[in-house]
């Protein structure tokens, strides 16, 4: 192969990253050119050496929510194509290189050792990345001077990359950039024109989507114009806890995914919410301990009907758990046929009387959760299919179910007081 001379030119913001670097991120809005970016400076690492590389993103169903097109085209505009072999599922690269493209989420422990020796990955659409898939490429990209990039539109501050690479303690060494349309020298008019159509039409989701926000609004929301009302009305501030009144527990279960809990008050018919508790795939042990660990006092665990199912890893029902751990619990009766919806429903007659702690970082965390909770379309026919299961979905259960006991008169009265203690008897 002879000597290839070729001129790619760079935007300024992106010019940190032409240095090696362990991990490379560069994050924002649409029309930045972070993907063209990326895609230039592999075809361009192909061309000087050897090299194996890896896009992938969490879900792949086919190539074509790859980025294979993209390299392709810059192959093709950059005038190296007689040096790449472009196949049905790879590209072949000069110095006897490959680039390959696959799903994160497919991949197990074992499978993902076929990329050891591997140079580097370009992680695409960063934001939607598992923490279990983050997990099993870190150790296995591991080859001197290997790079692992990642590329992405913010979508929420939980989302695994974010305290990767946006957080207090990133990797030694990173090189992370914002990059907006306005980093873009060669920003086209077509995109400027869909950027003002955005500002003037969606104001709500135009920080998410041209300037790199974090995502507030989702198409199909159930509680957007609810939580619209409640900041309105200051109902987001500081909670207090009442003594004298018990802290109840809302559970949604997970077996194989998440457990959500909400904890709150119901005082003077307002719900009180002042704590909040998630985990993936932990025992009943974990949540209890970490109920106590508050030191609310008094809790009653309210649980869904699936509460008297029995634990897989113990045999025993999560009912039977906590209240041998010291929790009076109840239990929500199985409302049938669209549970979910009739959980919205109460949730949306309960929310004009709902206080969220706002020194709570865990309920901020929660509210983030059921703010996103949507329905889900089938877009061809356009129809709702009900609310759509995702990473919000066990918040929101959890919070459904808040508002089903809080309906069927949870905490309508307040305990009796011993005011015998109060009483003067003669002698």
């Amino acid at each position: 192969m002879t000597c290839i001379d070729i001129e790619i030119e760079t935007a300024p913001v992106f010019k940190p990253l032409l240095y090696p670097s362990r991990y490379k991120g560069a994050w924002g809005g649409r029309g930045s050119g972070k993907s063209h970016f990326f895609a230039e400076l592999l075809v361009e690492r192909c061309l000087e050496r050897q090299t194996d590389w890896i896009c992938g993103r969490e879900v792949q169903k086919s190539l074509k929510d790859s980025a294979k097109k993209l390299i392709e085209a810059k192959v093709e505009s950059l005038g190296v194509g007689k040096w790449f072999d472009c196949q049905t599922n790879l590209i072949k690269t000069p110095h006897g290189g490959q680039i390959i493209f696959t799903g994160l989420q497919d991949h197990t422990t074992e499978s993902i050792k076929s990329f050891d020796g591997f140079d580097g990955i370009w992680v695409e659409e960063a934001q939607s990345v598992k923490a279990r898939s983050w997990e099993l490429i870190r150790p296995t990209i591991r080859k001197d001077a290997s790079e692992i990039w990642a590329s992405w539109n913010p979508t929420r501050k939980n989302d695994p990359v974010e305290p990767m690479l946006r957080g207090a303690k990133i990797p030694p060494g990173a090189v992370v950039v914002r990059a907006n349309w306005s980093d873009n020298p060669w920003f086209p008019k077509v995109l400027e024109d869909e950027r003002l159509d955005c500002l003037k039409n969606e104001p709500d989701q135009y920080d998410h989507i041209w300037e790199g926000g974090f995502k507030m609004v989702y198409a199909g929301a159930y509680y957007a114009d609810a939580l619209k009302a409640l900041k309105a009305s200051g109902r987001h501030k500081p909670v207090a806890l009442d003594p004298v009144l018990p802290v109840y527990a809302a559970w949604d279960l997970g077996y194989s995914d998440s457990t959500a809990i909400w904890l709150f008050q119901v005082i003077d018919g307002f719900i009180h919410v002042v704590d909040y508790i998630e985990g993936a795939q932990q025992p009943v042990s974990y949540y209890i301990n970490a109920i106590r660990s508050r030191q609310y006092g008094h809790v009653i665990c309210i649980l869904p009907h699936d509460g008297a199912q029995h634990d897989k890893a113990t045999a025993v029902t999560y009912e039977d758990h906590l209240r041998s751990a010291g929790f009076e619990t109840r239990v929500i009766a199985n409302q049938g046929r669209g549970a979910a919806m009739q959980r919205v429903e109460a949730a949306r007659r309960v929310f004009g009387s709902i206080i969220f702690n706002s020194l709570s970082d865990a309920v901020k965390s929660g509210m983030d959760a059921i703010a996103a909770y949507h329905e889900k379309r089938d877009e061809e026919r356009d129809i709702g299919l009900g609310p759509e299961h995702d990473w919000s979905s066990h918040a929101a259960d959890a919070f459904g179910l808040m508002c089903v006991a809080k309906l069927q008169g949870l905490g309508n009265s307040r305990p009796a007081i011993d005011t015998s203690q109060f009483i003067r008897r003669g002698t």
